[in-house]
């Protein structure tokens, strides 16, 4: 345990994980929000090995059973009375941000243990003749009438995330030039990942650069296995105190340092959009928990696409703004690698479940830690770098994470 007297000092720990299979089409039966809450809830309680009274603090994202008093509900209906009762909203950045906020609870003595839990998707991709139900599925969030988004960006076609990624990857070819191979690589390596990993949608389908340069363009110069898959999934953690973690199953995973920052909602306001969020977050991370970059023996950094992993790579400091490229190049990304990231496959492989799609990598990083990661399981891992991202790299958060 580390950490500094200006932030948390490392006393509070994910002792449990888990995390349902992705599933590119729906094959259990239709549930509600609160089903996959309780199912995910019971599933973390046991991995943890602690009795489900330990736990008095929750954290949670939306109850589609429940438009306000989401925490009171998920209360109700799991039959744990709290102490903390928190509802995250930051986008992919909401894991993270539930991460650190349960361990400051904790931390105050607020609580002994949080259960974080996100349920994944509900609503898959339909036909032609069975469209989407809302301008939400195509990307668009905020629809009612006077916000700046439905004012001025969706009556012009502004509605989803495809643009304005590309923009930000032209933007970036503009000012440092663009190897397409270079993140084509991610996507490669990623799925390189997954195939050790038996959780994942992509599991045992490797693909190459070439595959990925040759699969449609989405939005240029963003390719089809550059952009997340979606699916049906979640997942969540249990966050405990010294005492708690010490009579858990698993080795704790030590919640060392955070970041958070935003800084617009649609990139239509950025002030600049090759310098993200994550830049200030992962320095106030790094500086709370004590480490350096160097430390970080696995990274699991949100990966919408291609481009969001290149820029946070630059902006939390592993190399310099404008030399991603030839980063990438140099390094192994694998989990056999100098430098692992996303050792499950990332959202890019594993799978994107709705909002749990930022829970997947808190999860994967405390799974390495823990050593519990099987075939894709990294050497020596004792040190772990987390990002969410929310938006258009508007809402960032960095967690540093340690074993003990």
């Amino acid at each position: 345990m580390t950490g500094s007297t200006n932030g948390l000092r490392g006393e509070a720990a994910i002792i449990g994980i888990a995390e349902l299979p992705a599933e590119r089409r729906q094959t259990r039966p239709a549930s509600f929000t609160l089903d996959q809450y309780a199912a995910l809830a019971k599933a973390v309680i046991e991995d943890a090995g602690v009795k489900p009274a330990v736990v008095n603090g929750l954290s949670c994202h939306g109850i589609a059973e429940s438009d306000m008093f989401a925490p009171a509900t998920l209360s109700e209906y799991l039959g744990l009375p709290v102490n903390f009762g928190d509802r995250v909203d930051l986008g992919g950045a909401t894991a993270a941000g539930m991460v650190w906020r349960a361990a400051a609870a904790v931390e105050l003595g607020i609580c002994d243990a949080v259960l974080a839990v996100v349920p994944g998707s509900l609503e898959l991709p339909r036909s032609e003749r069975r469209p989407g139900r809302s301008l939400g599925w195509y990307g668009a969030s905020s629809n009612n009438y006077g916000s700046p988004q439905a004012e001025f960006e969706i009556p012009y076609g502004n509605v989803g995330q495809n643009a304005p990624y590309a923009q930000i990857a032209q933007r970036y070819t503009a000012e440092y030039g663009y190897d397409a191979a270079a993140l084509a690589s991610i996507a490669v390596q990623q799925r390189t990942n997954a195939c050790a990993h038996p959780g994942a949608v992509f599991h045992g389908k490797p693909i190459t650069v070439d595959d990925v340069l040759g699969s449609p363009v989405i939005a240029d110069p963003i390719h089809m296995l550059e952009t997340v898959m979606r699916v049906q999934g979640g997942a969540g953690v249990l966050i405990a105190n010294v005492d708690v973690a010490r009579g858990a199953r698993h080795r704790a995973v030590w919640i060392e340092g955070f970041g958070e920052h935003i800084r617009f909602k649609t990139p239509t306001y950025a002030d600049d959009l090759l310098h993200t969020p994550v830049a200030r977050a992962a320095d106030q991370a790094f500086g709370m928990a004590g480490r350096r970059r160097g430390d970080v023996d696995v990274a699991s950094i949100y990966d919408c696409y291609t481009i969001t992993v290149l820029m946070t790579l630059e902006d939390a400091g592993f190399c310099a703004k404008g030399t991603g490229m030839a980063w990438l190049t140099e390094h192994d990304l694998t989990f056999r690698g100098d430098f692992p990231i996303n050792t499950a496959g990332g959202q890019l492989s594993y799978g994107q479940a709705g909002m749990a799609g930022g829970m997947h990598h808190v999860v994967d990083a405390a799974r390495q830690l823990m050593g519990r990661a099987g075939d894709a399981q990294v050497r020596d891992c004792n040190t772990a770098f987390v990002t969410g991202t929310g938006g258009i790299m508007s809402e960032q958060v960095a967690l540093v994470m340690g074993g003990d």
